[in-house]
């Protein structure tokens, strides 16, 4: 049975770099050093900040939409009820 390493451990901190970024977690674990400053940062941020909008948006795009089917299945339940009834 092979040893495991200490690089073969999944620590807490990896996970909450995963969590944020799962391409900065692949990175640094393959050696990459981050960027200290500059430009390349900066976009690197402005990008993350962009994503975190787009994922917002889409999150409440998704919860419309669920409402919408739902009314639109109360709906058709209240339709079919009155046509069988009335």
């Amino acid at each position: 049975m092979e040893k495991l390493s200490r690089k073969d451990y999944v620590r807490a901190s990896a996970l909450g770099e995963h969590v944020f970024c799962a391409r900065a977690w692949w990175l640094r674990r393959a050696g990459v050093q981050p960027t200290r400053g500059g430009e390349a940062r900066a976009a690197g941020t402005r990008w993350h900040e962009s994503h975190g909008r787009s994922v917002a948006r889409a999150k409440r795009l998704r919860l419309v939409a669920a409402v919408c089917v739902y009314l639109a299945v109360a709906l058709a339940a209240l339709m079919l009820y009155r046509w069988l009834v009335g």
